[in-house]
């Protein structure tokens, strides 16, 4: 019995959409992470791009559980010397980007690499219910139902 080894011609990519109104970041980042990169197919080879393309809406109205709000800072540097930058989630997530909270948490929890960043294209985040995949007609993925804990109520 030999190893089975994924071919291209034997990869098939599904669109599914996720609604991520009231659901925690970290639970949440993992899944969609686990789709991107084709880790819940049984066919899963670790060099190949196997995953699925995942849309998430509603990124605005994500929760972070704890005190996370307030004290998870995010860092940049803006290149200059004592150019060190950062902001607390809530104000990310009150601002004009508030997707990039989830974006992040997805690509930090991916390998890094030239295989990752390709991965990384076939995410599409939108911060409103509106999105441009509706031809695709993607499959809804419940991620509340998966595990209670997945759900934030407050």
């Amino acid at each position: 019995m030999g190893t089975y080894v994924a071919k291209p011609s034997d990869i098939e990519k599904k669109w599914i959409l996720i609604d991520a109104e009231g659901l925690v970041v970290g639970r949440l980042a993992s899944i969609i992470a686990s789709r991107l990169r084709g880790k819940h197919k049984p066919t899963f080879t670790p060099y190949m791009d196997m995953g699925d393309n995942v849309v998430v809406v509603n990124a605005g109205k994500v929760k972070l559980t704890g005190r996370k709000l307030d004290q998870h800072r995010f860092y940049w540097h803006t290149g200059y010397p004592g150019g060190i930058k950062d902001r607390t989630a809530r104000q990310l997530l009150e601002g004009r980007f508030p997707e990039r909270v989830l974006e992040n948490a997805v690509r930090r929890m991916m390998p890094g690499g030239p295989l990752t960043r390709a991965q990384l294209k076939n995410l599409r985040v939108y911060a409103g219910t509106e999105h441009m995949q509706e031809a695709q007609q993607p499959e809804k993925l419940d991620v509340g139902a998966m595990n209670s804990k997945n759900m934030r109520v407050k």
